[in-house]
């Protein structure tokens, strides 16, 4: 072996997209920001690199500097998140590439042809759901890892202190997007028709809010309500639980591994009718549910997943120097 390993020294380059002016890494890709900060807490030092252009023109666009950002960190792993990004990752073959697979790069055709490259060009790929594994037709060097809840950033609040301090009329009720209404796989129409067919009740998106008000949003709200097209092993169900907020949602992901049992959660059709009865039954209950246990027990914690990960990056590396 050409170097000693030692986990305290492990310098971890992250890469994926998202910089650009007014850009805002915690806020715009929190999941990946709270999951990068869990490694840290490992002892890893993280630093990043965020490719500021769209299409395959302005991704080649950042190679340059991103060489230079290699050159000058000097990491051990580079750990990449999303389709582009980990075959950008792997343009350069110096040092190992870690690649994570959300959704949107495995369920869109044209995306998954693009991973799959990746997948092949990566030292190990790990995909947030069976669903996603299953898709891609992987068949080594993988792992399947959701992302994990940071209790420190979503716990339960008081419904009536959260309405308060969000300013929300106590005579009605509200329902959660999980996501901003334009948001177009996220399916705003069919959730506001599910809306609309029910008394005294409002939708809110999840848009230009701070992590602690969407905290105070999963505690404030009666339910979420998630009815999108395509989904990987979105956060915001976990986060949701994790609130004792219920859930009503379409069959999509692995929203209904994760749901599991629990009581006052509900999984239907695309069907407004159908959604619709189930907020009523939601309303009607009017309780909050013991989804925390839940994420607990499925080892969702933020903290458990950062460890699995760490130890990836040591098999890597391992592998990569005796193969050296």
């Amino acid at each position: 072996m050409k170097k000693i390993f030692n986990k305290q020294l492990l310098k971890v380059l992250i890469v994926c997209s998202g910089a650009k002016e007014n850009f805002d890494f915690k806020k715009h890709q929190c999941f990946i920001y709270e999951q990068t900060e869990a490694i840290k807490r490992n002892g890893i030092i993280i630093d990043y690199f965020f490719i500021n252009n769209r299409g395959i023109w302005g991704y080649l666009k950042n190679y340059k500097k991103f060489k230079i950002k290699i050159k000058a960190f000097k990491p051990d792993i580079v750990h990449a998140f999303y389709g582009f990004s980990c075959l950008f990752a792997n343009l350069q073959r110096t040092i190992p590439v870690i690649s994570t697979f959300i959704g949107s790069d495995i369920n869109n055709y044209l995306a998954l042809k693009i991973s799959k490259i990746s997948i092949h060009l990566s030292k190990h790929n790990i995909f947030v759901s069976q669903k996603l594994l299953d898709v891609s037709k992987t068949k080594k060097k993988f792992s399947i890892l959701p992302f994990g809840v940071d209790f420190n950033e979503i716990y339960y609040i008081d419904k009536s202190e959260a309405k308060s301090k969000l300013g929300l009329d106590f005579k009605k009720n509200f329902a959660l997007f999980s996501s901003y209404f334009e948001n177009r796989n996220k399916n705003f129409a069919l959730a506001i028709k599910s809306i609309n067919l029910i008394d005294n009740i409002e939708l809110l998106e999840i848009k230009n809010r701070e992590r602690f008000e969407v905290n105070l949003l999963f505690n404030a709200c009666d339910l979420l309500i998630f009815t999108s097209f395509s989904e990987g092993s979105p956060q915001v169900i976990k986060e949701a639980l994790a609130c004792g907020c219920p859930v009503v949602s379409v069959d999509v992901g692995d929203i209904r591994e994760v749901i599991g049992d629990t009581a006052g959660c509900y999984i239907t059709s695309y069907n407004e009718n159908e959604i619709s009865e189930k907020i009523k039954l939601v309303l009607k209950d009017g309780k909050r549910i013991n989804g925390k246990q839940r994420i607990i027990d499925l080892g969702l914690d933020n903290h458990l997943i950062s460890k699995k990960i760490v130890n990836i990056y040591n098999e890597v590396i391992k592998k990569n120097d005796y193969n050296n």
